[in-house]
């Protein structure tokens, strides 16, 4: 018989930085956050931040990689409820828009605050990423091979027409803090998508 080890436990010092993390991006951008500020944010000790994080850049993909982890698992949980792909990419770029639109820390990292470094290319928050859009790539190549999508378009373009309009609509919101309003966005998007991808008789 297989024995699991249990979870394990996160210490509650690990826990307040993390959340003093996101309070500070809050109010500002990360490269003005100093380690001294999240100590104090947070009630720790500063050395503790490199004991359990590395450095701040460490803290930073640690936060994102726990967000994101979330966010992949509540989108796969609801479009493996769901038929067909057209209907798993519409499920989908609804969900994307509204965890951007209520989760604005977590939208900040990931469209501001860590592409412009190449060791994000290599951590484990960018492998997420690549699960999350392998996982949309599928649902694309499923549809092309039921008949919904039509199959003289490659669905890699597919892919990143969808993530990209998603971010590209979002990040004014992102930015400067604005509504996004994701079920018009969602409904806008993916009417977009389906009049240039879905076959005729996927649509009648």
């Amino acid at each position: 018989m297989d024995i699991q080890e249990p979870p394990r436990q996160v210490p509650p010092g690990q826990i307040k930085i993390e959340n003093a993390l996101r309070t500070l991006l809050e109010q500002k951008d990360f490269n003005s956050i100093t380690t001294a500020e999240i100590a104090r944010t947070s009630g720790v000790n500063e050395a503790l931040i490199y004991r359990y994080f590395k450095d701040k850049r460490g803290l930073l993909h640690q936060v994102l990689a726990k967000d994101l982890k979330r966010f992949v698992h509540q989108i796969r949980v609801e479009i493996d409820r769901r038929n067909g792909a057209l209907e798993k990419l519409r499920l989908m770029i609804r969900l994307h828009f509204y965890y951007y639109a209520e989760n604005r820390i977590f939208a900040k990292i990931l469209l501001l605050e860590v592409r412009n470094y190449p060791a994000y290319y290599e951590s484990e928050t960018y492998k997420i990423v690549q699960d999350y859009s392998k996982m949309i790539l599928k649902i694309i190549q499923t549809g092309v091979r039921n008949g919904e999508i039509k199959q003289h378009i490659d669905p890699h373009p597919i892919r990143q027409a969808i993530l990209g309009g998603i971010e590209h609509m979002c990040l004014p919101g992102v930015i400067f803090g604005g509504h996004i309003p994701a079920d018009q966005y969602a409904d806008d998007l993916f009417e977009i998508i389906a009049k240039g991808i879905a076959n005729k008789s996927a649509t009648a």
